[in-house]
């Protein structure tokens, strides 16, 4: 079975565009176990890289135990294993994936919350509040207060109780905190928007300390919709500078899988 490939765009990392293409077209069984890759010039031309740029992938795709290399032979697939959890580098780097991670959060959040005001211990509440004043010290400071915006997500997590939750969320903080950076930032240029995110995040904590677990899931889920309205509304300047640069690093250089 032969395959082929368009020409890459210019713009971000060229390996991490090569190696998706390989990868989706391995899981997808348009290059079956056994079958060689095309040969590196035939790649080279393909994609429209240099040979360095395919290496690259290729050792990507090595490491992921999607492909081995034989002396003297060429590189053949591997029976691809159960993909990871990963988020595609050319899709996750743009405003569409900034409101797409949030729709992502709004999910997440809102059964933590509840699951918080469920099982929280006095000293999980303790550090839930802790966590929210970590916030405003940071931004007092002269902070943007993202690391310690995702800190306090965190410690709502640990209140739900639910390890499988707990790892969800440590996975997707390399892209949390970026997003975060991207709706603080906006959200600093409007006095009225900082306020509003500092009454919605007391109001879910107020909810987790009452045990009041529907008013919990409510906060959280209106927090999430409206840091999205709160984007959504957002000047064209904010995204031609501050946005667009801040929503450009959320794909870390490498992928953990």
């Amino acid at each position: 079975m032969s395959v082929s490939f368009s020409t890459i765009r210019p713009g971000l990392r060229l390996a991490d565009q090569v190696a998706s293409a390989l990868e989706a077209e391995i899981r997808s069984g348009g290059l079956a176990a056994g079958q060689k890759l095309p040969t590196e010039q035939a790649l080279v031309q393909q994609f429209g890289v240099s040979r360095t740029v395919v290496r690259e992938a290729v050792q990507r795709l090595k490491s992921r135990g999607l492909v081995d290399s034989r002396q003297g032979s060429g590189v053949y697939v591997l029976a691809a294993g159960c993909e990871p959890l990963s988020f595609d580098p050319t899709e996750a780097a743009s405003r569409e994936a900034v409101l797409q991670i949030i729709e992502l959060r709004r999910a997440l959040e809102a059964e933590v919350a509840e699951l918080a005001a469920q099982r929280r211990t006095p000293a999980q509440a303790r550090a839930i509040r802790v966590a929210l004043q970590a916030i405003a010290d940071a931004v007092a400071s002269g902070g943007d207060g993202a690391v310690e915006d995702v800190r306090f997500h965190r410690a709502i997590g640990e209140a739900a109780g639910n390890p499988f939750l707990i790892r969800t969320l440590d996975y997707l903080a390399q892209f949390l905190q970026g997003v975060t950076r991207v709706t603080r930032a906006n959200e600093a240029r409007h006095r009225e928007f900082a306020e509003q995110v500092k009454q919605e995040h007391e109001a879910v904590v107020q909810a987790i300390e009452a045990g009041d677990a529907p008013a919990a899931r409510h906060a959280a889920a209106q927090h999430m919709n409206n840091a999205m309205l709160r984007l959504q509304h957002a000047d064209a300047s904010f995204w031609r500078q501050d946005g667009a640069r801040l929503a450009a690093a959320l794909v870390p250089t490498t992928m953990p899988a």
